[in-house]
């Protein structure tokens, strides 16, 4: 059996692949860029990181499966590697900074191991399970340990979140302006970061109206090993649904009321 850190070091050998990969590639002016089916864009270098991390994980792992954004899953069984190769591509192509690569792993139902990498933001967060979580430089040795916020009043709380346009879309925007009205203040900043933030205590909740596993997976487990709490809107635990609440847990039930969701089961 592997050990849960030998994991997580593998996971920072991909995410040290990926932020060379990226790097090299961003803001670059011969930077190809496609479209998918559902118009979302995608990146020559989305594809070099995903490649680069599925050939790393074959030669280390070879009996796990692996999940990514941009290519066909492949391989069985419990052990599943889930990859997003550039959470932020529309930034990304766009030459915004605000963008990192996601790495997780999911035992059955539970994500153990992940790494959160934004090198534009020389920035980097991980987490294992029983290991607590962690942020710092590109570099593994300078990071600290980090935690949620201890805000436990929804009226002082800092929400973050992407954009506003796909709470409308799923019939929910009066319940997220409620929110929005009812929080001290929101920002958006948007994707990966909003949870990172939380996980940080800098931002006390996050929120999205629709995400895919891919987008999910890296950042569950580094929240709640910050002592934070993740579940979909609705409270299932995990990023198994098909959207994310994060909080510092002591603002879940609040959140959840006003998103009218009842009560969670965390």
């Amino acid at each position: 059996m592997v050990n849960v850190l030998d994991d997580l070091a593998l996971a920072h050998r991909i995410a040290d692949e990926a932020d060379a990969l990226t790097l090299a590639r961003f803001r670059a002016s011969d930077l190809r860029i496609d479209h998918k089916a559902d118009h979302s864009e995608v990146t020559d270098a989305d594809l070099a990181v995903e490649d680069a991390a599925r050939r790393i994980v074959a030669a280390a792992r070879p009996g796990d499966a692996v999940h990514g954004e941009e290519r066909a899953d492949t391989g069985s069984g419990p052990r599943r590697w889930i990859i997003d190769p550039i959470d932020g591509t529309a930034n990304y192509a766009r030459g915004v900074p605000v963008w990192a690569t996601l790495i997780a792993l999911a035992e059955g139902d539970e994500v153990v191991a992940s790494v959160v990498s934004a090198p534009a933001l020389h920035r980097r967060w991980w987490a294992a399970r029983g290991h607590g979580a962690w942020a710092g430089g590109p570099c593994v040795d300078e990071g600290s340990p980090i935690h949620v916020s201890t805000v436990s009043d929804l009226r002082e709380a800092f929400l973050s979140y992407s954009s506003l346009h796909g709470w409308d879309e799923s019939d929910r925007g009066d319940e997220f302006a409620k929110l929005m009205a009812t929080v001290w203040r929101t920002r958006a900043f948007g994707d990966f970061w909003s949870y990172m933030l939380v996980a940080e205590g800098v931002v006390d909740l996050a929120a999205e109206p629709e995400l895919n596993l891919h987008d999910m997976a890296a950042l569950d487990v580094i929240v709640r090993e910050a002592g934070g709490t993740f579940t979909t809107v609705a409270g299932q635990p995990g990023p198994w649904g098909p959207d994310a609440l994060a909080s510092n847990g002591l603002l879940h039930e609040q959140a959840m009321t006003i998103l009218g969701s009842g009560a969670h089961t965390a």
